[in-house]
This record gives C-alpha cells, sequence and structure tokens, in this order.
C-alpha cells in the first residue's frame, strides 16, 4: 500500500454532501467557517474539511484576505484551515442573509438552496470531510486555501459527477440507503482531489502531499509506511532511498516540516493510536507492531505525542470521551 492510500486509511475520514444548490446570478453565498459548522455537521469530530463541487456553471470564492478564486464546471475547492468564505457569481457581492437559521441549513442532509437575480445558472454541491486533528494536521498541514482541482481532468471524474447526480436524486426519494450512499460518494471525491492535487502540485509547494510527490522524500515516505516496525536510522533510509543523509534530511525537512526520525516517531504514535482505538488487541502486540521492543518504551512515546499513557487513551475512546 502507498504511503497515501495507508494514511487515508489511518485518518478515518468520514463524510457527507450537506447542500445541493443552484444559484442563478447575480447571487453571493456565505459559507461559514467549518469550526461554526462542524458543531451541527459533525459534533464528535475534532475536525472538519468543508468542500464545494461545481457541476455546472462558474463562481468566485472570496477569502477574508481578498484573494479571489475563479471556479468553473469540474472544479472542486477544498479549505484545508475551515475558514469562512463567500461564494458568488461576481466578486463584490453582498451576501443574502439566510431565510432559515443556520442549524435547520446544515441538519437536513442534502439541503436544497435555490435562490438569484435569475441570470446563468451555477449549481453548487457542498460537503465535508470528518477526521482526527492529528492526521488531518499531518495530510493537510502547508497546503494552501482553497485547493483547486478540476476532477473532470480525471479517469473517474465522469463516473463521479453521473454517481453524485444519481445519489442526489435517490436522496429526494423514499428508497433506504440513499444517504449512505452520497457519504460514501463525498469521501470518493475529496480522495480523488488530493490524488489529483498530489500529482499536479508545484514544485514551490509544501506540506506532506508535496513530500509524496518529491522524489526522494516519496520514496523515503513509502519505506517508512511499508515497514514503520523497522529500526530505521537515517543512513539507513537515505541508503534505501538511493540520496545521501544530508540531502534526505535537508529535503524532507524542506517539504515536511520535520526530520526523518521525528517522522517515523510521529507515524508510529498515529499507528498506534489508530490500532488503540480500532481492536483490544494488547500494548505488547501493538508496541511490537510499531517498532518497540518493550511496553515501557511504547507507553513513555505514546504519552509524549499524546500526553497521556495509552491504556488510559484507549480507555477514553472507548467510553466516547475522546482523549486527544
Amino acid at each position: 500500500m502507498d504511503a497515501l492510500s495507508q494514511t487515508l486509511d489511518v485518518v478515518r475520514m468520514t463524510g457527507a454532501i450537506f447542500i445541493n444548490a443552484r444559484f442563478t446570478a447575480p447571487w453571493c453565498y456565505r459559507s461559514p467557517s467549518a469550526a461554526s459548522a462542524a458543531r451541527i455537521l459533525e459534533p464528535s469530530a475534532e475536525r472538519v474539511v468543508i468542500f464545494h463541487f461545481i457541476p455546472e456553471g462558474e463562481c468566485f470564492v472570496e477569502m477574508a484576505d481578498g484573494s479571489v478564486t475563479h471556479l468553473r464546471a469540474g472544479d472542486v475547492a477544498i479549505f484545508p484551515s475551515g475558514e469562512a468564505h463567500r461564494m458568488s457569481s461576481q466578486p463584490g457581492l453582498p451576501a443574502v442573509s439566510p431565510t432559515r437559521p443556520l442549524e435547520e441549513i446544515l441538519t437536513r442532509r442534502p439541503t436544497r438552496l435555490t435562490y438569484g437575480g435569475g441570470g446563468a445558472a451555477t449549481r453548487v454541491i457542498c460537503g465535508y470531510m470528518a477526521c482526527d486533528e492529528r492526521l488531518g494536521r499531518m495530510l493537510l498541514g502547508g497546503l494552501p486555501s482553497p485547493i483547486q482541482v478540476n476532477v473532470r481532468d480525471s479517469r473517474c471524474g465522469g463516473w463521479l459527477e453521473s454517481s453524485l447526480d444519481y445519489a442526489l436524486q435517490e436522496a429526494r426519494s423514499p428508497h433506504p440507503g440513499a444517504n449512505a450512499v452520497l457519504c460514501k460518494l463525498a469521501e470518493v471525491l475529496f480522495i480523488e482531489v488530493l490524488r489529483l492535487f498530489t500529482q499536479g502540485s508545484p514544485k514551490s509547494q509544501r506540506g506532506w502531499l508535496a513530500g509524496v510527490n518529491d522524489r526522494v522524500v516519496g520514496a523515503a515516505l513509502r519505506e517508512i509506511h511499508a515497514a514503520p516496525a523497522e529500526p530505521w536510522t537515517l543512513e539507513d533510509l537515505a541508503h534505501r532511498v538511493g540520496s545521501s543523509r544530508s540531502v534526505l534530511a535537508e529535503r524532507f525537512l524542506e517539504l515536511v516540516g520535520t526530520t526523518p526520525m521525528q517522522y517515523l516517531t510521529q507515524w508510529r504514535m498515529l499507528l498506534a493510536a489508530n490500532f488503540l482505538s480500532r481492536s483490544q488487541a494488547p500494548l505488547s502486540s501493538i508496541a511490537a507492531q510499531v517498532g518497540y521492543g518493550t511496553d515501557t518504551a511504547f507507553s513513555r512515546a505514546f504519552r509524549r505525542e499524546f500526553g497521556t499513557p495509552p491504556a488510559t487513551w484507549r480507555r477514553g475512546k472507548t467510553t466516547g470521551r475522546g482523549i486527544s
């Protein structure tokens, strides 16, 4: 399994579509921050990431810093940092005050919104992904906001669009399972955007996803993810990926923001947390799976990362207290 696939598996993302809108120019829609929407969309989530898909028409996204992104049909915009923003048919238009409370708009999924001045039409499908904070921070750290990718450039773009349209139509019918299908499609769409962004990200891009696409750092990430329990040293890792220690260390720090050995420890702890929350395996077994020879060494490393011993952390997850 490649590093991105394995990380996405550990991240344990869950998604949903919450708005299916048709706007006609002129129009302006204010999208709330992920932090304010999370209490309604996914109250138990540590992190919520909002995204918009434009199956028809075009629009502009305006951020608080004044930056403007032009979205066209087929584009998906993801907001890794969860900032509030405005979407409109033309930059500078005032946002229309919602006629319904935010709780009503976001709770009923997917909510249908239709308004505007009667001009050119734009369809906007809004969704979100919920994930663990640490894993989300690692995966999405260093990314621009918004990420803009056109899924029609991908091999599965046509299938995704037609599947979303079908599922949205089914969501209005009494047939069971429609919302479950929409949730899965939201996850697939989100993952496809990350894959396309990784493949086409500029050389100047920083962050974990940029590291995956780098020849040296990407190879090191693949080695670490393939064998996290191996007693890696910087020299061993550099030799395996065909690089010098200094080049690997410098490039890894530049892109990922940490050293290879620090990343190895962080990844081991994230894997351990995943094992702890998903199974009742004994600590000694989990310690061995992530490269620690003794429970004591494992518990010490886990406590440094999470602030609490692994057994206590597991109990918190089991009882719903969600220690993090």
